[in-house]
């Protein structure tokens, strides 16, 4: 009989259940003699993986029942951490002290200990379970007969030293990798040696092999990946488009940024003789070229999605594929995975289908374009006017107005259900020629996204509906309702501004649901208030990071049941995986057990990886926004600007420029006038003299006093 990890870990969760031995487990799931040594691997693969942990009399049990936690470090530039547990439960705080031996990004098992009044319940690690790093990228410094190098993730609070012999040849402020022979200790730093000289980090390639290589992000194909794309077709043939439903003669047009190269969906909307409407959502069949198990796919699954940059992507495809093939570009032939959903005049959902396409697209749009067409905006990035663009474009206008139409409909909809829409201003860099930042302006956001987006959430929504209706395993795009105790605490904060949040009465041991309704309200009512900006990002930092699951639990930021990414199968992995299921139900009507067994075994990990690679991507994605915002702001020192306080600590005072997206700190060390004291009750900074108050969203006019590449840092003072 073959046991499995599910199997031992439910029989330790049993209440009757001890630290049991070896031995001991062996003859409570009678295992014979020739499956023990198996048995024994399988253990030991639980207690490496943190799952079990092996204690005194060599006995093995679960963390939990223990007050053990595995989880992952997460370091803070000043020294402390925090263990971030795998079930999702509270952080532990790690003391500077505790943090000697472990570093940013470590897998450990620690003991949680009672908290301090007012703080956060504290952690103390028992055991290393797996190291984070292997190498660290950092700049280094020479220091006589050996050297250091500097991390440049901050989190890694250690720098590793580097014996004279192993520094490769670095000179002072080169950006090296460093392999690390000697892990940290209790008074010792860890040791190194330099592996690879990257180059000066001003030059703005090795800026971004910085990032890359910090966040492990293969930037190169491997040559087996490029010659399999080399070999994909390079245009749509006859033999392919056989038993396809052929849409070459619908107004199929794409919309995306003037810069996009990777045209992934296209849209097109009719109105119907009954007066529904009829929207059809097209994407790249990605899958019919990357098959699974091939090269490519291998290699997508491996990088997760594509990385974003100012000045480049960093694609989940080889460009023969991201950029040529299932690139739906305009006038040619491609092949599509087609979402055609018919729609009431109240934007209910009256009848779908999903079918293998061929489309022709008539038009590269951009979304300045259709806004214009639209008279939405008037932008200074077009070259022509108003009334020459509806003159190319006659023969569409029809359908761009019918587009925005049922795109109100369904917002208005989505926004009755209790979709939080936080519309949040992102930061647009833009570079010079050299590649330095030469301004940071909002993000334009029209009518025109506005479309794509409703037409891509409804997609999404209908395509996991669907699985749901099947009842076959698939993906899901989740987000989880935030904590209680996120929740009291925001309604704490925005009190504070003389706003009321509507919580349920939370009582122990009692589920209490949260409507994502109550979110939108309080969103609602701040709109277009000096603390709109402030209110929307601290409401948004409370909530949960969406993730992929093969578990349905519905997606509380939208206020959706079922929800998946279907959309962007070019850049997002999961998309793939979606289609692939997508076109199984298509083509068969009833998908065999033992396939269905296969997907289930393998969707677990494909979401975890995916959330994980995204996440990578994300926090890659923010570290040159950050850095190309220091880089700007390094020419400004001196410059006064007005700004809002966006954050408070015992240190100082963060704030948020009102004319750049730019955040610094006022250091209480640089707040002359007075000791200043937190005031944890209202996040407040307290003159003890004077009794100044400095409070969250309060506005205040800094100048810039210092620039900090290295640290990433900002500092300003207060102007009179």
């Amino acid at each position: 009989m073959k046991i499995t990890n599910q199997e031992i870990l439910k029989f330790m969760r049993e209440s009757v259940y001890r630290p049991l031995t070896m031995k001991e487990l062996i003859k409570n799931f009678n295992i014979s003699s020739e499956n023990r040594s198996s048995f024994r691997t399988l253990i030991r693969g639980l207690a490496s993986d943190g799952e079990i942990i092996k204690i005194k009399g060599n006995r093995f049990g679960l963390p939990e029942k223990m007050n053990l936690v595995t989880g992952v470090v997460q370091g803070h530039p000043d020294g402390y951490g925090f263990v971030i547990p795998e079930d999702g439960g509270e952080d532990l705080f790690i003391n500077p002290r505790s943090m000697r031996e472990v570093m940013h990004g470590d897998k450990v098992i620690c003991r949680a200990e009672s908290a301090q009044k007012g703080g956060k319940k504290e952690g103390r690690i028992i055991r290393i379970l797996e190291r984070g790093h292997k190498t660290i990228v950092g700049i280094y410094e020479p220091s006589g007969h050996f050297g250091f190098v500097i991390p440049d993730d901050r989190r890694i609070s250690h720098d590793i030293y580097i014996p004279f012999k192993y520094s490769g040849k670095a000179k002072k402020g080169h950006a090296v990798i460093t392999e690390i022979t000697a892990y940290p200790m209790k008074n010792r730093n860890p040791e190194g040696r330099i592996i690879e000289i990257i180059g000066y980090p001003d030059n703005p390639d090795v800026e971004i092999d910085i990032v890359l290589r910090k966040y492990d992000i293969p930037s190169k194909f491997p040559i087996d990946v490029l010659k399999e794309a080399d070999a994909v077709q390079k245009e749509v043939t006859d033999d392919e488009i056989t038993g396809r439903l052929d849409l070459r003669d619908k107004n199929i047009v794409t919309i995306d940024g003037e810069k996009a190269k990777d045209f992934d969906d296209a849209v097109y909307v009719e109105r119907l003789n009954n007066g529904n409407y009829m929207l059809g959502v097209h994407i790249a069949d990605v899958s019919h070229y990357v098959k699974e198990g091939n090269t490519l796919d291998n290699e997508a699954f491996k990088r997760g999605t594509s990385v974003y940059f100012p000045d480049r992507v960093i694609p989940m495809l080889p460009f023969q594929l991201s950029n040529e093939i299932c690139s739906l570009k305009p006038k040619v032939d491609r092949l599509t995975l087609s979402a055609l959903m018919e729609f009431d005049k109240y934007g209910e959902l009256i009848d779908y289908r999903f079918d293998e396409t061929v489309i022709n697209s008539k038009e590269r749009m951009t979304y300045t374009d259709v806004a214009e067409i639209l008279n939405e905006v008037q932008s200074s990035k077009l070259k022509v006017s108003s009334m020459e663009l509806k003159e190319r474009y006659s023969y569409l206008l029809k359908d761009f107005y019918l587009m925005r139409e049922l795109c109100e409909v369904l917002r208005e909809k989505r926004m009755r259900r209790g979709s939080i829409d936080f519309d949040l201003p992102e930061p647009y860099i833009i570079l010079d020629l050299m590649g330095k930042p030469e301004n940071i302006i909002k993000a334009e956001r029209n009518i025109a996204h506005k479309i794509i987006e409703e037409f891509m959430l409804v997609a999404n929504e209908t395509v996991a509906m669907h699985f749901m209706k099947q009842e076959i395993p698939a993906l899901y795009r989740v987000h989880d309702e935030p904590d209680q105790s996120k929740i009291i605490e925001l309604s704490e904060f925005v009190s504070n501004f003389g706003y009321h949040l509507k919580i349920p009465v939370f009582k122990k041991g009692i589920e209490s649901k949260f409507h994502p309704k109550r979110f939108q309200e309080l969103l609602n009512s701040i709109r277009g208030k000096p603390e709109e900006l402030l209110i929307s990002t601290i409401t948004l930092r409370h909530m949960k990071q969406a993730r992929y699951s093969p578990e349905n639990i519905g997606h509380f930021g939208l206020a959706f049941e079922n929800y998946t990414h279907f959309t962007s199968p070019i850049r997002r992995y999961p998309d793939l995986i979606v289609h692939r299921l997508l076109k199984e139900i298509i083509k068969k009507k009833h998908i065999p057990k033992k396939r269905l067994d296969i997907w289930e075994e393998r969707l677990p990990k494909i979401a975890q990886h995916s959330s994980e690679k995204e996440r990578t991507a994300d926090a890659a994605e923010n570290d040159i926004v950050e850095l190309k915002r220091v880089q700007f702001m390094l020419e400004k020192i001196g410059d006064e600007y007005e700004g809002i306080i966006s954050g408070v600590t015992s240190f100082g005072l963060f704030v948020e420029l009102k004319e750049i997206f730019v955040e610094g700190l006022i250091h209480v060390s640089s707040m002359a006038d007075d000791y200043y004291a937190l005031n944890e009750r209202d996040h407040s900074l307290i003159g003890r003299r004077t009794k100044k108050r400095f409070r969250m969203g309060d506005r205040v006019k800094v100048k810039v006093e210092n620039v900090s590449i290295e640290k990433r840092q900002i500092d300003f003072v207060q102007v009179k």
